[in-house]
């Protein structure tokens, strides 16, 4: 069986991170994908996604230091479903990514590395160090 989600999109709001009774980060972030396509009718036509994406961990911790709204975000996960009762007792359900990223380099694109740059980049974080370094490539 797979369970594995891919996804390439923009931050809703700034990554949200809380820590667990035994101290364990979970970073919570919305992403925002897109669709577009042509209509029946000739028209261009466009449908955005909203998805809940949660890390645990430094990897947690990392999103929330480096990651920021608007930024552009490559997401490996798996699918989740689960439910809980509010505050007025009622049942909730949610469908979240739970994103499984690997130690080494991730991909975070940004629009520029730095002041002299003219086209977009790449930076790779390495989430065992907490590093970040730029790298040009055009995207």
């Amino acid at each position: 069986m797979v369970n594995k989600v891919i996804l390439l999109g923009n931050l809703g709001k700034d990554p949200e991170t809380r820590f667990t009774p035994n101290g364990k980060a979970v970073t919570r972030f919305s992403l925002a994908t897109s669709n577009t396509w042509v209509g029946a009718n000739g028209e261009k036509q466009q449908a955005t996604e909203w998805h809940t994406v949660v890390v645990w961990g430094k990897q947690g911790e990392a999103c929330s230091q480096y990651l920021e709204k608007g930024r552009q975000v490559y997401v490996e996960g798996a699918l989740r479903h689960r439910s809980y009762d509010n505050k007025d007792g009622k049942e909730q359900h949610v469908t979240e990514i739970v994103a499984q990223l690997r130690p080494g380099p991730m991909t975070i694109f940004r629009s520029s590395c730095g002041p002299k740059d003219s086209f977009p980049c790449r930076q790779k974080c390495d989430w065992a160090s907490n590093s970040i370094s730029p790298s040009r490539a055009r995207t």
